[in-house]
């Protein structure tokens, strides 16, 4: 089994393709396999060893049970009001770990592509590990400053649902967040969602380690000034029709990072729907080179 020994914790990750490496980073809660086989088959058609891995507490990686955490709905009513959370672990430590597979696999360098809590943990990396990247997008996420981690209510109370007990609930709490967080411009395949659902479930059923990673999102501040210090080529994917990291994220991200590009794509929610994925490969491929 791939694993990298990374700060401590184990780190699952997997590859496919020849080429530049190209680095996935994967959103709150979410499995390497939200990164659709077919989707990463192509970023490595188009010549880039495509890496996807686990975060910690989510997946086939280590599950940090032994750190305490407060209810989400306890951390929700704090983001939503201002005050300080307590987050057993930080993004910056998470950036770390894909610093640390990076070092694991011997890779000097490489495209960075974060998705939602993934695209913050990219931007730190760009900060923090300027060395590290060669080249930057960031989809569907947002510097950290407050007016940029206003959802919508509808989108937050997909994250309240109790845990499922079982498989069929499971993959029915999964099905119900996508009609509350995805696109609404472009056709839903329910069917496949609920494939992908059943994926992620008999393939590691974890939802506490959900709590923690949000915890480190709510925890993390503002990125807007440190933002200005990337040189990375950078590109900035965003929905325009987003209801949990609302489109002015995107657009905040975009002006604080100097030179960056902006795509806001008409139609598009908290999601990376099939038939906008063209258009997500051209802007990722396009930076890269």
């Amino acid at each position: 089994m791939p694993v990298a020994h990374v700060n401590g914790i184990d780190i699952y990750w997997e590859s496919m393709g020849h080429g530049e490496p190209m680095l996935l980073i994967m959103g709150l809660g979410a499995q390497l396999v939200t990164w659709d086989d077919e989707f990463c088959a192509r970023l490595a058609g188009r010549g880039f060893r495509v890496i996807r891995f686990d975060n910690r507490d989510v997946g086939l990686s280590s599950r940090l049970d032994h750190l305490r955490v407060a209810s989400m709905r306890q951390l929700l009513l704090r983001a939503a009001l201002g005050r300080p959370v307590r987050a057993p672990y930080s993004l910056r430590d998470m950036a770390a770990d894909a610093v640390g597979l990076l070092d694991a696999l011997d890779i000097a360098r490489a495209h960075i592509v974060g998705a939602s809590m993934g695209g913050m943990i990219a931007q730190i990396m760009a900060i923090e590990h300027p060395g590290r990247v060669r080249s930057l997008t960031s989809i569907m996420s947002h510097p950290g400053d407050p007016l940029s981690k206003l959802a919508r209510p509808r989108a937050l109370r997909a994250f309240t649902l109790p845990y499922p007990r079982t498989r069929e609930e499971a993959i029915a709490n999964y099905v119900a967040t996508f009609r509350a967080i995805g696109s609404r411009g472009f056709a839903v395949d329910e069917d496949r969602l609920r494939r992908r659902a059943a994926l992620a479930y008999d393939r590691s059923f974890y939802p506490r380690g959900l709590r923690r990673q949000f915890a480190a999102i709510a925890e993390a501040q503002s990125r807007v000034q440190a933002l200005r210090s990337v040189r990375a080529p950078t590109m900035v994917l965003h929905g325009a029709d987003d209801p949990l990291v609302p489109p002015r994220g995107g657009r905040a991200t975009a002006r604080a990072i100097p030179g960056a590009r902006l795509r806001m794509i008409d139609g598009m929610g908290h999601d990376m729907p099939p038939d906008a994925w063209p258009l997500i490969l051209d802007a990722i491929a396009n930076v890269a080179r």
